[in-house]
């Protein structure tokens, strides 16, 4: 159960995510009182571990609530009808409506409040009357492409998710919660303290355990016939694996535990996944698959699933009782590849007390374990290529990659905090930071300079898998620049923002890419350049021969070449 600790850390983390967003913020000084500095970065950390989203932009998009709206972006009052923020993803057919309610102070045996779900009503009533008269601004627009897409041949999902830093959670098996989804269709998930301080990844104690397993249950591997330093693949039971994943020190080293109910009070130890190439994820459609399976048909999981990688600082293998059996000594382990299942198998345990001895102890894994000392180029390795196998996006694997750390670490001292991995701000609470920018914001800085700042938006898978090498390659990427690069995408994001309000103009991120990449090639003054590249693109506007958004130009060929001719930039080596 989380405690005080748990509570304070969220509030330093929200601190970190507001003190990021307001020095991005032209309205950033308007908010001095430190919770409600708090508060406006909760909405952010939450956000980015559901959703998935990094970049801080982005995120703020996605906030609808009222107070938040005028303080960050300077927005008269508008209705939220109780939605605090919307995610609509694309990928898997959901629309994420999301309740906030943050805490000051520390209540252990407070609960969420249910009146908090029912206030989110009148937002989907609207939805499902299609009565959108009465809203107005940013929650109207998402009301209206909501509806757009629930009327569609496709199936979509709605969630309501209720958040709040609160120590017990909302319990979906009360009969008004029932009720509510039942009359709107939805599904109610709660949010709290427990799943919260999961989200937070900060570097652990070295996790150690013990195994004693059959010598048919293991073989051994080293990369050098003579090498005392081996690796292993190893047929372990489920129950085994929750006892040395466990937060009790005693139970993984109790390698000879006769009786499995001695597990039943455990959970899951969240630092063994510090090195996971994910981060936390809170949805996947494959923890559904894993439950089923380990209760339909648990003899049958060893061939089902993929099992779990693990590296170690140190393996220590001892023969024992007449060679019959081989004691395992794992130091400092950690595991970086089936986190989703770990972390499954850890909540079917919990989900019933006698899943232990009816299906989980009668399942069997497999297990990969490398000894990979303190070599962090190998453990990143490891990682990135056992994972490519899952549908892991390539932004994350190449997170691991040693020019990625690289640039967390350079960018740390010019006081830019590197985002690498879903999950992880790179925040760290010992520094202050004026900018936060995403790995997948960075490549599409980088791309647009390189000559494609109309493909830096719609490419950016690519931008981490076909392109990689071209922008972020030892041959080419200049870490000693990255610094000034980044500072000049936020200092002219600004700009733009200021000038928004001062012309109309519209602000979208295919645009910045355009002046950042403007500004590298002409060194011109920002304003100028935002003023001209407005005319250009009216200009270029009235010439096309159907009516088009900003966007869809700012994609075209066409464009790119009109702007270069503009500005007199000389594509010859793009």
């Amino acid at each position: 159960m989380p405690n005080i600790n748990d509570f304070k850390l969220v509030a330093k983390k929200s601190e970190k995510y507001a003190d990021i967003l307001l020095n991005d913020s032209n309205c950033g000084q308007k908010v001095k009182e430190p919770k409600k500095r708090e508060r406006l970065g909760f909405y952010l950390f939450i956000l980015e571990n559901v959703c998935g989203i990094r970049d801080i932009f982005d995120l703020r998009d996605l906030v609808t609530d009222t107070e938040f709206n005028q303080l960050v972006l300077g927005e008269t009052k508008k209705d939220d009808c109780g939605i605090d923020a919307i995610h609509i993803n694309e990928e898997d057919f959901s629309i994420n409506l999301f309740n906030f309610k943050y805490r000051e102070k520390f209540n252990p045996g407070k609960a969420q409040c249910l009146n908090e779900a029912f206030i989110s009503a009148k937002f989907v009533n609207a939805l499902t009357t299609e009565q959108t008269d009465n809203l107005e601004g940013k929650i109207k627009e998402f009301a209206i492409s909501i509806i757009e897409k629930l009327n569609s041949n496709d199936e979509w999902k709605l969630h309501l998710y209720v958040v709040s830093n609160e120590n017990i959670e909302l319990k979906k098996s009360n009969e008004d919660i029932k009720r509510l989804e039942q009359a709107y269709g939805l599904e109610v998930k709660a949010v709290g303290l427990v799943q919260i301080s999961q989200y937070m990844s900060i570097r652990p104690e070295p996790i150690n355990a013990e195994l004693m397993l059959d010598t048919d249950a293991i073989m051994s591997f080293s990369e050098d016939p003579i090498s005392s330093s081996k690796s292993y693949i190893i047929r372990l039971p489920i129950n085994e694996i929750i006892r040395i994943t466990c937060n009790s020190e005693e139970m993984r080293n109790q390698y000879n535990m006769e009786n499995v109910q001695d597990l039943r009070d455990i959970e899951l130890d969240y630092s063994v996944l510090f090195d996971n190439v994910r981060g936390f994820v809170a949805r996947s459609k494959y923890n559904k698959n894993i439950s089923t399976t380990l209760k339909k048909e648990p003899s049958k999981f060893f061939m089902y699933n993929n099992g779990l990688t693990l590296i170690a600082e140190d393996i220590e293998a001892i023969n024992t009782n007449a060679n019959k059996k081989i004691k395992l000594k794992l130091k400092s382990f950690q595991v970086i590849n089936g986190g989703q299942t770990l972390r499954t198998i850890h909540k079917f345990h919990k989900f019933d007390e006698g899943n232990i001895d009816e299906y989980l102890s009668n399942s069997q894994i497999l297990v990969r374990i490398f000894k990979t000392t303190n070599d962090k180029v190998l453990n990143n390795k490891i990682a990135e290529y056992t994972n490519s196998q899952n549908s892991i996006s390539s932004v994350d694997l190449k997170s691991l990659r040693p020019e990625q750390m690289h640039l967390e670490q350079y960018l740390r001292e010019y006081e830019v905090a590197y985002s690498r991995k879903t999950g992880d701000t790179g925040l760290t609470d010992d520094r202050t930071y004026k900018y936060q920018i995403s790995m997948e914001r960075f490549g599409q800085v980088l791309y647009s300079l390189k000559g494609n700042p109309h493909k830096a938006s719609s490419r950016k898978k690519q931008i981490f898998d076909k392109h990689y090498d071209e922008i972020f390659g030892e041959e080419v990427l200049v870490v000693e620049d990255s610094p000034g690069q980044i500072k000049k995408y936020f200092e002219l994001t600004s700009l733009y923002e200021t000038k928004q309000k001062k012309h109309g103009y519209v602000v979208i991120d295919q645009k910045i890419f355009y002046i950042l990449y403007l500004h590298y090639k002409t060194n011109r003054d920002g304003e100028e350049l935002i003023d001209r590249f407005e005319e250009a693109l009216k200009e270029y506007s009235s010439t096309a021969k159907e009516p088009m958004t900003d966007a869809r130009i700012l994609v075209q060929a066409g464009f790119k070449k009109s702007v270069d001719e503009k500005f007199l930039i000389n594509t010859v080596d793009q």
